[in-house]
């Protein structure tokens, strides 16, 4: 299975993502937000978070119009998988691959700590590694982590079992606590915790490898 980590200029997550992927089986390619295509025969694109081209007008808005930004487009169009964390997740946003918007945190700080999450669905190859109701713990590091969406926005989210992770209890003011959902075809996931920091027990946790595990293990069954 063949992943490719995009880098931007103030990615800080894009090596902790990479080796994630690799120690669940994956063969990672680095990817710079220069490229104007992915390696051939790439299955997942990953998106990482940090603070891409030092989130000037908007997280994620000058992401969205790089040079590599048509080929994770047109990626995704092709029925690519995708995964965009934290500022990965806004990139997928500004993108258009996702709805929603993610605005700054209710309280106006930056939050930094782990967060409990419940799995909301396990109908897809990001989250059939859990049991549906479980409660997992995954680092947040985010200032703009409230997701907001209109209201009939958030019913076909629901409607189509789409919310992937909320936060149990709430923590930065997101419309139905929601911590992460997916695309229509289920293929790409975008969530603002960080489960490839809590992806080996040296780390603290592990709860975020199930995600990688599932998701790679998937794949190279499919």
């Amino acid at each position: 299975m063949k992943a490719a980590v995009i880098t931007f200029p103030g990615s800080n997550c894009d090596r902790d993502l990479a080796v994630a992927l690799q120690q669940a089986g994956a063969e990672v390619t680095q990817v710079w937000h220069k490229d104007t295509t992915l390696p051939d025969g790439t299955d997942l694109v990953a998106v990482p978070g940090g603070f891409s081209y030092g989130d000037h007008l908007r997280c994620g808005a000058i992401a969205a119009h790089s040079p590599i930004a048509g080929a994770l487009r047109d990626h995704a169009a092709r029925g690519g998988y995708v995964l965009g964390i934290c500022n990965g997740f806004q990139v997928l946003t500004e993108l258009g691959l996702l709805p929603g918007a993610l605005m700054r945190n209710q309280g106006l700080t930056f939050i930094c700590k782990p967060a409990t999450l419940r799995v909301a669905t396990t109908d897809s190859d990001f989250t059939s590694g859990y049991q549906g109701g479980q409660t997992i713990t995954i680092p947040v590091a985010h200032h703009d982590g409230n997701y907001q969406i209109a209201p009939e926005g958030l019913a076909e989210l629901q409607d189509q079992d789409r919310i992937a992770f909320t936060y149990a209890p709430a923590i930065n003011g997101s419309v139905a606590d929601i911590a992460g959902v997916l695309s229509a075809n289920r293929r790409v996931l975008g969530m603002m915790p960080h489960p490839e920091r809590a992806a080996d027990p040296a780390l603290g946790g592990q709860d975020g490898a199930a995600m990688f595990s599932s998701l790679i293990g998937g794949l190279q069954h499919a």
